[in-house]
């Protein structure tokens, strides 16, 4: 299986083109699409993507990442063996988040010329470099057979997360096409009716009971207080924070947008006050 994740968009050929590419060379190959709407040259919120989907996918899938920046310069495309995964991606930090949780990873340049194209371009290396690494991956090559080994791939600073007593700092990560909000503090656990434990996705923290009922949360100049197990614990359209599904503190409106409800944007600072 291929699971691929861009910022390409679906009104352009360039994610066909790629899986043109890898069934010419597997015709056998299973695709399958995570996302192709991160916003353009956003490496932080493809990690973010690529961290919360890849747990899902069968033992041996091969991830296709391409959100580059800054292809065509001297940046290099990589392939990663990583746990039970291999992922393919330009070496800019976009595989980072998953990196800091599957810590036991081999990684290779894609130097080798015979699984590439012929003719490399300089603007599309989804299509001449990294969608056959895909496929020939897929197939059964050997990583090390695409090139040499590459040690200390491009790191991004890890997510915003901190613990001070009884407040934990995060920042804002995603906004989803519903407008939740979803922010860097997680994991978070139900462990009873009105309690939660946090067990920090980012840093080195020990994990930290929450009392849900009394927490209080701020962002964008509101403060919330409690937090809710569902969406339909609020009235309609009330802002509430609630626990997504990957775990993460979420601020969102009951069928409605948080996102036009409060004045923020990627990298805000949120902050979680548990007593």
């Amino acid at each position: 299986m291929i699971a691929l994740l861009t910022d390409f968009g679906a009104a352009d050929i360039y994610v066909g083109v790629m899986k043109g590419v890898i069934l010419s060379i597997d015709p056998q190959a299973q695709i399958v699409d995570i996302t192709h709407s991160i916003q353009p040259q956003n490496v932080r919120q493809a990690a973010f993507a690529l961290l919360n989907s890849y747990r899902y996918f069968p033992e041996g899938t091969v991830f296709l990442v391409v959100v580059d920046p800054g292809v065509g310069t001297d940046r290099k495309p990589i392939a990663i063996h990583a746990g039970k995964y291999k992922f393919v991606a330009p070496d800019n930090g976009v595989l980072s988040y998953v990196l800091y949780e599957l810590r036991d990873a081999f990684a290779v340049e894609l130097s080798n010329p015979t699984y590439q194209l012929t003719g490399v371009s300089s603007t599309f290396h989804g299509r001449d470099i990294f969608a056959p690494a895909a496929a020939h991956l897929g197939k059964g090559v050997a990583l090390r057979a695409l090139g040499t080994p590459l040690l200390n791939p491009i790191a991004l600073p890890e997510p915003q997360l901190g613990i001070n007593g009884k407040r934990i700092t995060g920042e804002v990560m995603h906004i989803d096409h519903f407008g939740n909000i979803v922010t860097s503090i997680g994991s978070l656990r139900w462990v009873a009716p009105e309690r939660l434990t946090l067990n920090p996705r980012f840093g080195e923290f020990a994990t930290q009971p929450i009392p849900a009922a009394t927490a209080t949360v701020e962002l964008g100049g509101v403060t919330l207080t409690g937090i809710r197990h569902a969406f339909g614990e609020a009235e309609r359209g009330e802002l509430i924070t609630i626990v997504e599904s990957n775990g993460f503190l979420e601020i969102a409106v009951n069928q409605g947008s948080a996102v036009a409800r409060l004045d923020v944007t990627i990298g805000d600072r949120v902050e979680l006050q548990i007593g």
